[in-house]
């Protein structure tokens, strides 16, 4: 019993007792972003995915469907075996045979996709009770579809069926028709059309049932939209007024496919290959792009040719789909990781500060380990271990948190995401006290940032990133964000994923440039920090009273260590100055873009004059508050030339002020009045004051754009309307926008100068607050289209791309902004015991708690004041030097009607000051907060000699 060692606490269960805050604040950090980074990869992926799948949607199923075709059989085969190879056994082993050739991954959607024989040439049909709008005879398609009894519910009658073995020469077949086609031909269950056979009496079709498609936008009903509703075709050249005709599809029961070899409607087998889109993913796209082309014109159409019929071919739009769906994608990603790479700096610096206040607080007891003849794998490892107990199970609570909050996505990203934080995490600590304590050393000089001198390695490093700033800024002056020349809209992140955490095949680089900005501006600033702590320490000890003088003194006597928490402060104010600036970009792009399309807060237009009441009743709605008259010829021909630009009558004074109100090319009404001739008539007027078709003596003045002033130039031309009348105009005004034409080419003249039927209004330019879109509609009639600039809006949100990637900026920037917030809550709290001991100490010197709260606020002042003016600075300065190449008219507008030109990125002024407004009033008050609650305390725990601050 005597030799028996003593029992020995162990370290990590010591440690964990001793600081339990430390530890639970740790695990609170390393958790929240975990969890923020496991959820990034994944949301990105699900707005990725949801983009893709709604832009394939939105094709619909005639573009998106992959469609294998061949001729019918040769004519030199004998009959049987023709009929034989258009039978439905025939044509189901065939359609196995071409989805055995689909590469995933492309994934078929069974229940959607079909397979049948229908004529390719429709047929006239002499059935006199068929309707004839135009005096000419219904057409008629024959399709024999399978699955119809699957994909459509009887309104009336049943289902066609067949009574024997069909056969080219069958006089007599069934058939079905959906309710729409049998509303427009007004076939009724028992009607008989015939169809014209070859060398045959012609085909008799009875209609046995009318049926209700189940669900008429899928691929089995709207892949040939002709089988679920007949059209309306015209006649080409028909001029203004052309003959149409009734074209129709009768649906025949697949057994009754062989009829259709005795009719001359050239029947054609097909093989219709829906997509499923809830299987369609983002990142899968190269693949899914590669699968397209082999079955259109690779291996996969080889081998159904091989399998099938030897002139089998293939065709889609889904690679077009999918080709503008990357672009918007390309467009919108690389400004996603903008924010991302922002907000990752931000917590990564978070992270690494944790560590380093941790070593700093604990920099005796280390010490002491290291004099005691502790080594420094041995050290490093304990700490390792100590952090890696809370962090590891934090990171994992993180990540499962991410994982339950965002369902979709690819899990590996987030797992990894969520590894490489807890990793930090645990590194931080053990790294920075290895640096600290290479040397075993027991007192250490002053290290603060008056005094300190910078390393060699340092300067090196500050070079590099210097260099690597410069090299990124360059490259996205030149490139813009996504590769192209022009900015948004080409091919960077076409890669795999497509995704700031997904993988860009893009350079990353360009994506770091606001972030390297900011790093670059925080190591120059803490650089230049000691020079004016410097200067204005000896004035301020000439002042009367201690707290100024003794204020700046201490913070010169800061610790080094606030590059951490002013890199933080800097990255986190550059990136959301950065991030606002393209939040608000994105919105104003979209307010523009509403405006050009409408002219006005509403447009009311027809395409044939107004009635003379309308301006008069929609002037008298509530919240109008002015009208601009305008009378439109789009069709408008200058010099009598094949060539057509929009020319609008309009008044002078009125248009004048909606152009200055919203900003489309403001102009004097007096350059735009027609004006009079020397024998005193205006211009455009006979003598008798009518006008007249020819525009009288002098020309009228015009605003133009700028396409049709450097066409036509300052000559007076003649400008054909659409009435017949001929105008005469001279340009008198260059406008790049005007209200009442959407476009880069028009012609604005004075409605005065016009003719009487010429200068009737088409369209009204409505200027108002919360106009009344139900009444609008009411006043003006069902031919009369009513667009509200607020409806205008709303639709340029056209994908959950853009939608999607809004709201995970968004998400970024604020995270990126809190934990900026806990950079500099850890870097005040890290000083607060150091603080509190001062206080106490003064204030047995005889100063006041008024005292200490003003030097607790000045000390904090200048390093705060520093963050807030530099990342002023830096942002304003990332916005100016990147906004070159950033186009943001890709995540702001719809991928389909937006109005010409570009969104470029211009400084917000809110998300410069604001940010570093808050960063100025969150440092003071929480230094004012720390000394009121210091003043509460007594001061004998902090007066206790021996005890380590």
């Amino acid at each position: 019993m005597a030799g028996r060692v003593p029992a020995v606490a162990p370290w990590l269960r010591t440690r964990l007792r001793t600081a339990p805050g430390a530890a639970c604040t740790l695990a609170l950090l390393v958790a929240l972003t975990a969890c923020l980074a496991a959820a990034f990869p994944r949301a990105v992926d699900r707005y990725e995915d949801a983009g893709l799948r709604q832009a394939v949607d939105d094709a619909g199923a005639r573009r998106s469907t992959v469609q294998f075709y061949a001729p019918q059989p040769s004519v030199e085969l004998p009959q049987a075996e023709r009929e034989e190879a258009l039978r439905p056994a025939a044509l189901d082993r065939q359609y196995s045979q071409v989805r055995s050739v689909v590469e995933r991954p492309f994934t078929v959607d069974a229940d959607e996709s079909s397979y049948g024989v229908r004529t390719s040439e429709p047929r006239e049909v002499p059935d006199p009770w068929l309707p004839r709008p135009s005096g000419l005879p219904a057409r008629i398609v024959l399709a024999a579809q399978n699955g119809l009894a699957d994909h459509a519910d009887l309104a009336s009658g049943r289902f066609p069926r067949t009574h024997g073995t069909v056969t080219a020469a069958t006089g007599e077949v069934e058939a079905a028709v959906t309710a729409e086609t049998a509303r427009s031909l007004r076939i009724e269950v028992g009607s008989v059309i015939h169809v014209p056979g070859v060398e045959r009496a012609p085909l008799a079709v009875r209609v046995t049932g009318i049926l209700t498609p189940r669900r008429p936008g899928g691929a089995y009903w709207a892949a040939q939209d002709l089988l679920r509703e007949a059209a309306l075709v015209r006649v080409p050249g028909g001029g203004s007024d052309p003959a149409t005709y009734w074209l129709g599809a009768l649906l025949l029961p697949p057994d009754a496919a062989p009829a259709v070899l005795g009719t001359a409607g050239n029947p054609w087998r097909y093989w219709q290959l829906a997509p499923d889109t809830s299987r369609l993913t983002a990142h899968t796209l190269p693949g899914l792009k590669s699968a397209i082309a082999s079955l259109e014109s690779g291996p996969g159409l080889r081998e159904a040719r091989r399998l099938t019929d030897p002139e089998v071919d293939a065709s889609t739009d889904l690679d077009d789909v999918l080709t503008a769906y990357t672009r918007l994608r390309d467009g919108v990603g690389p400004l996603v990781a903008v924010a991302a790479f922002g907000t990752g700096t931000v917590a990564a610096v978070v992270l690494l500060m944790a560590g380093g206040l941790a070593a700093d607080r604990r920099r005796a007891e280390l010490a002491l380990l290291r004099a005691r003849g502790g080594s420094l794998p041995g050290v490093a490892g304990r700490l390792l271990a100590e952090t890696a107990v809370v962090a590891v199970p934090a990171g994992a609570l993180g990540l499962c948190c991410a994982l339950l909050a965002v369902p979709d996505g690819r899990r590996s990203y987030a797992v990894a995401a969520a590894a490489a934080v807890t990793l930090l995490a645990c590194a931080a600590l053990p790294l920075r006290a290895a640096l600290r304590h290479r040397t075993v050393q027991v007192h250490s000089g002053r290290e603060d940032v008056a005094t300190a001198r910078p390393s060699r390695r340092r300067t090196v490093a500050e070079l590099t990133l210097l260099v690597l700033a410069v090299g990124a800024v360059t490259a996205l002056r030149r490139r813009g964000t996504s590769g192209g020349s022009g900015g948004v809209g080409s091919s960077a992140s076409s890669g795999a994923g497509g995704s700031a955490a997904s993988g860009f095949s893009g350079d990353e680089l360009v994506s770091l440039a606001p972030v390297l900005i900011g790093v670059i501006a925080a190591l120059v600033l803490v650089r230049l920090y000691p020079l004016p702590l410097r200067r204005l320490a000896r004035p301020a000890g000439r002042l009367r009273g201690a707290v100024g003088h003794l204020s700046l003194a201490r913070a010169g006597r800061a610790s080094a260590s606030t590059v951490l928490p002013l890199l933080a402060l800097l990255t986190a104010l550059t990136t959301a100055a950065f991030g606002g600036s393209v939040l608000a970009g994105v919105e104003s792009a979209r307010d523009r873009a509403a405006l050009l399309a409408t002219g006005a807060d509403a447009r009311v237009e027809g395409s044939v004059p107004l009635t003379d009441g309308l301006a008069d009743k929609v002037r008298a709605m509530p919240g109008v508050r002015e009208i601009a008259r305008t009378s439109i010829s789009y069709q408008a021909k200058p010099d009598g030339g094949p060539e057509t630009v929009p020319t609008a009558g309009v008044d002078p004074e009125s248009y004048a002020r909606l152009a200055r109100r919203t900003g489309l090319g403001a102009f004097p009404a007096g350059e735009l009045r027609a004006g009079t001739d020397g024998s005193g008539q205006r211009a455009g007027t006979d003598g008798g004051g009518q006008r007249a078709s020819g525009g009288g003596s002098s020309p009228l003045p015009a605003l133009a754009s700028a396409s049709v002033a450097e066409r036509h130039g300052t000559r007076p031309f003649p400008v054909h309307l659409e009435d017949g009348t001929t105008v005469t105009v001279r340009i008198a005004l260059v406008r790049d926008v005007t209200p009442a034409v959407t476009g880069t080419e028009f012609l604005i003249v004075d409605r005065a100068g016009l003719g009487t039927e010429a200068a009737r209004p088409t369209a009204l330019l409505v200027t108002g607050d919360h106009l009344d879109r139900a009444a609008l509609r009411k006043a003006a009639g069902a031919t009369v289209g009513v667009r509200l600039r607020t409806d205008e809006r709303a639709q340029y949100v056209d994908s959950p791309l853009q939608s999607g990637a809004e709201r995970v900026y968004t998400t970024a920037v604020a995270a990126g902004a809190g934990y900026a917030v806990i950079a500099l809550l850890l870097a005040l709290v890290r000083a607060a015991p150091e603080q509190a001991a001062l206080l106490a100490r003064l204030r047995t010197m005889g100063l006041t708690r008024g005292q200490g709260r003003r030097l607790l606020v000045l000390e904090a002042l200048p390093q705060a004041l520093l963050a807030a003016v530099g990342g002023v600075l830096t942002g304003w300065a990332a916005v100016r030097l990147l906004s070159s190449g950033i186009d943001l008219t890709v995540i702001a507008l719809a991928s389909g009607d937006s109005p010409p030109g570009s969104a470029p990125l211009q400084t917000d002024v809110s998300s410069l000051l604001l940010p570093a407004a808050a960063v100025l009033a969150l440092a003071t008050g929480i230094a004012a907060v720390q000394a009121w609650w210091t003043g509460r305390r007594g001061s004998i725990t902090e007066l206790r000699a021996g005890d380590a601050r």
